[in-house]
């Protein structure tokens, strides 16, 4: 059976996908250690966002795939893809999503999230600056700036074709 993974946006005060999108989350910080929050931090958050999800669509179900939530100003504040669909560039397509509709995209990583660091520093984010004990578990962070000729900012282009 053929699936389709379409991009659709989730507007500021629309719920929809919140708790496909907290499951997704958790489950990574599960097996993963990282993206620790509280479930009403991230609700909130999510709901005062503008949030970019990837749907797989089959005949019979909707699945969340992947999704990022950003701040007005393209602060990306969650991006999570599920760990059995990672390689496809469904990252890679949320962040290009945000690029096109706010041009510039920043984000903190955990300095200890190798895999994430790894993810965006491959498709031309920069390290602005560290963060010390940015977390609220004292973690620290770096902050993070797409940069202007990266690969996600050409992938826009391409998709403005």
């Amino acid at each position: 059976m053929s699936a389709t993974v379409e991009l659709r946006v989730v507007e500021q005060g629309d719920d929809t996908f919140v708790e496909d999108a907290w499951a997704l989350k958790e489950g990574i910080r599960r097996e993963e250690g990282v993206l620790r929050q509280r479930r009403g931090f991230f609700t909130d958050a999510y709901a005062r966002s503008r949030t970019f999800v990837l749907i797989e669509r089959t005949l019979d179900e909707e699945r969340l795939v992947g999704f990022a939530s950003v701040r007005r100003d393209g602060y990306i504040l969650f991006l999570a893809v599920d760990p059995d669909e990672r390689g496809e560039g469904h990252g890679k397509r949320l962040v290009a999503a945000v690029a096109e509709e706010y041009g510039k995209v920043t984000c903190h990583a955990r300095t200890s999230n190798e895999n994430a660091l790894e993810f965006y520093q491959g498709i031309g984010f920069e390290v602005v600056r560290k963060i010390d004990n940015y977390y609220e578990d004292y973690g620290d962070a770096y902050y993070l700036r797409l940069g202007e000729d990266s690969f996600t900012e050409k992938l826009s282009r391409f998709f403005r074709r």
